[in-house]
């Protein structure tokens, strides 16, 4: 079953906080109660935002503050909706939004 659904991706790094916790977890815990479909958070060996501030992966740098995207995947009002309220956070970082074809959901069987 094929259908349209949307992607949100949030470009953050590993020492960003909110509310006293990683930024990643509470976007993760935050679209868990808004009752989204999944959330994902990938972790980048090697990146660069807006500022040009290399973040590497390198054995020497032990308080590596690396790159991370989270990824979320859901019908586009629901997505949106989760959006505005991301907006509330500081320091947040990139958001961005693209159209995707779900070719499969959950489980086979």
């Amino acid at each position: 079953m094929d259908y349209s659904a949307v992607l949100l991706r949030v470009y953050t790094e590993e020492a960003r906080r909110s509310d006293g916790r990683p930024l990643y977890e509470e976007i993760v815990l935050r679209a868990r109660a808004a009752g989204l479909a999944g959330a994902t958070v990938l972790r980048g060996p090697m990146g660069y935002g807006s500022g040009g501030k290399l973040h590497t992966a390198k054995i020497i740098d032990l308080s590596a503050n690396l790159p991370l995207v989270i990824e979320i995947v859901d019908a586009e009002d629901k997505i949106r909706a989760f959006a505005t309220q991301l907006n509330g956070i500081a320091d947040l970082g990139l958001m961005t939004l693209e159209r995707v074809e779900v070719l499969r959901w959950g489980r086979k069987g």
